[in-house]
């Protein structure tokens, strides 16, 4: 009988636990939901009808959303966003591995030092080397241009990837080198031929977090792009908002709903690879 008491106490804690979760699922997943919804809603229907089920459905507003305005197409948006994409993530992959490994394998002067400064880039706010950085730009001529966001990228500027893939080598056992050096390889054919196949999962995740994090970037595409032919997504989608006149807020909400669905195949495609690279990076070191 006590066994059947416990039973039953233990089947009701993880129904109270279950049902806790499905309500605070369905918090965080109800702006996704609202979005959907009245993405398929008549624009004068978006903000009078109350409940996430339209009364009537209509694709009016993707259709005008892909036709973009001035002419411009959200393809165009796309394409200039993809191509920023894929230069920031070589730029960062080339860039981060090749530090993370000299700062894990190699010994050289200063080593300490130069990692302590690189890691106190993550405490210094972006926005406050903002002015010096566009008065650099500015006299370099690159000002309206993807080149402020994506030539940094090469250098290695994002001290969290670098700080991320020390960890992760650092657990990678050091009698690989040595096997590898009596073998005959340099330190580029170790670090080429042994690190970089088994440093995967936390390369996935740099380029996985460089991918979200430059797809969704709108304040520094904001300051240094300003011709409407160079527009990524996040810029096209501000040009559906108008302070002086008609907001399109239907085409807004349908475009906003097709900029995340690559983001979401992202993880849906790479999540074991994510959370092993994120795992491994935190627990060896």
């Amino acid at each position: 009988m006590t066994d059947g008491i416990t039973k039953r106490i233990s089947t009701g804690k993880q129904i109270v636990f279950y049902t806790l979760i499905l309500i605070a699922a369905l918090g965080m997943l109800y702006p996704i939901l609202w979005m959907i919804s009245s993405s398929l809603k008549p624009e004068a229907d978006i903000f009078t009808q109350v409940g996430l089920i339209p009364k009537r459905i209509t694709f009016e507003n993707y259709v005008t959303g892909w036709a973009g305005t001035s002419g411009i197409t959200f393809t165009t948006y796309y394409k200039n966003t993809l191509v920023m994409v894929i230069i920031a993530i070589i730029g960062n992959v080339f860039s981060c591995t090749l530090t993370a490994y000299a700062f894990a394998r190699l010994d050289f002067r200063f080593k300490s030092v130069l990692f302590g400064l690189l890691m106190a880039t993550i405490m210094l706010p972006q926005h406050a080397s903002l002015i010096p950085q566009y008065m650099l730009f500015d006299k370099l001529d690159w000002l309206n241009s993807i080149k402020p966001i994506v030539v940094p990228k090469f250098f290695a500027t994002d001290a969290f990837f670098c700080f991320l893939l020390v960890q992760f080598i650092k657990g990678l056992p050091r009698e690989l080198d040595q096997a590898a050096s009596i073998d005959g390889c340099g330190e580029f054919g170790i670090f080429s031929r042994i690190i970089v196949p088994l440093m995967l999962p936390a390369i996935v995740t740099v380029t996985i977090f460089t991918f979200l994090w430059t797809w969704n970037d709108f304040f520094f595409q904001l300051i240094y792009i300003n011709n409407p032919n160079k527009f990524t997504i996040a810029l096209g989608l501000r040009s559906f908002l108008d302070a002086t006149g008609k907001s399109s807020y239907g085409s807004l909400l349908a475009m906003s709903l097709t900029s995340i669905i690559p983001i979401l195949l992202l993880f849906i495609f790479f999540q074991k690879l994510l959370i092993e690279g994120i795992a491994t990076s935190g627990l060896k070191g």
